[in-house]
């Protein structure tokens, strides 16, 4: 085992045969394969909605004939965080690159690594990750015109005031055909249940549409960032983005915006590990994480979003896998985590 892909690349050839890696050709070479330990970096997920308010054109009536109150007769927009997630992630350490050289005795014949080189299986492989949802596209709902349900008299009404009069009028005559349909005593009720439906959502359709020219319409649109910050001991009140209900998400440097800040507090409890021993020790296997833990908050001045415990490789040690869980008398399977390098199954006949 020898530590650093430099290293591992000026390895002497021992003469064994050339081997198959499963994903990272790059890393494979004649005499065994080069696999990286993920090193953790904190991922917030932010999720803001634009939301924006365009008034009716009878706004100054809804009170009046719908009983609407505290209706704004001016448009408005503004920006709201609606989720915020958090989680640790794992990505390639330069710092901490492996060679594992295959020996003739070895039966470490099957490795298995992510994409980016970092390590997740030997003799044998790891589970599927679960399927994420597809994000359907978001597109603007489709805006239904009103006064394609006007009647002639509401368009032929001779003032605004008027015409309100008439289209919540209307809007009282399309609730109590609903509630007629509901009730099974409409004059001429639907011969079945997808028929009744059919009619109930042509007649919303046409409520809400009328009743938005009091109320006023409101439209979201939403829009997730993804923002990483690599874990520091005692990292406290560090600025990762700043929000504004103007201006949505900005730059942590952007003064323009509210501050949203992470602290993250190392949890080991473990003494830091003398590195003279480890030099001294020279471990030949499978080098692997025990991912230390992070006390990690992410807040405003307004609300906490986010606390609890994640798992980061820094704040941890390294452990080694002996040559001898890999010879031709036992056959070991090891599962490891790609995003903390440490052991999630080990097993062996």
């Amino acid at each position: 085992m020898k530590k650093g892909l430099i290293a591992a690349v000026l390895l002497a050839s021992s003469g064994a045969a050339a081997q198959e890696v499963s994903t990272y050709t790059p890393g494979a070479m004649s005499e065994g394969v080069v696999y990286y330990l993920p090193k953790t970096q904190i991922e917030l997920q932010v999720t803001l909605t634009k939301v924006t308010y365009t008034p009716g054109e009878f706004c100054q009536y809804a009170d009046r004939y719908l009983r609407l109150t505290g209706i704004s007769s001016q448009p408005e927009e503004h920006w709201e965080i609606t989720n915020l997630q958090v989680n640790s992630v794992g990505i390639p350490d330069p710092d901490n690159a492996y060679a594992v050289k295959l020996k003739d005795k070895s039966v470490t014949s099957q490795v298995e690594l992510t994409p980016e080189g970092i390590i997740k299986a030997i003799n044998t492989t790891s589970p599927a990750e679960p399927a994420l949802p597809d994000k359907k596209a978001q597109t603007t709902p489709k805006r239904i015109d009103p006064r394609s349900f006007m009647t002639e008299e509401i368009l032929l009404a001779g003032s605004t005031a008027k015409m309100a009069e008439l289209v919540a009028r209307e809007i009282y005559n399309i609730r109590e055909s609903k509630n007629n349909l509901t009730r099974g005593q409409a004059d001429y009720m639907p011969k079945d249940g997808a028929a009744l439906k059919l009619m109930l959502d042509n007649l919303s359709e046409q409520e809400q549409a009328m009743t938005e020219m009091f109320a006023g319409r409101t439209d979201r649109i939403e829009k997730t960032f993804t923002i990483r910050v690599t874990p520091e001991a005692d990292t406290k009140e560090k600025v990762v983005f700043r929000f504004s209900k103007k201006l949505g998400m900005l730059k942590a440097d952007d003064l323009s915006g509210e501050p949203c800040y992470v602290s993250m507090t190392n949890q080991e409890t473990l003494p830091p590990a003398d590195p003279k021993a480890k030099e001294k020790k020279k471990p030949e296997g499978i080098i692997y994480n025990i991912p230390g833990k992070a006390l990690t908050t992410v807040f405003t001045a307004d609300k906490r979003y986010f606390e609890g415990e994640l798992p980061v490789t820094q704040f941890g040690t390294t452990e080694c896998l002996v040559e001898n869980l890999f010879n031709k008398k036992v056959n070991t399977r090891v599962i490891f985590n790609p995003n903390t390098g440490g052991i999630i199954k080990i097993d062996k006949d």
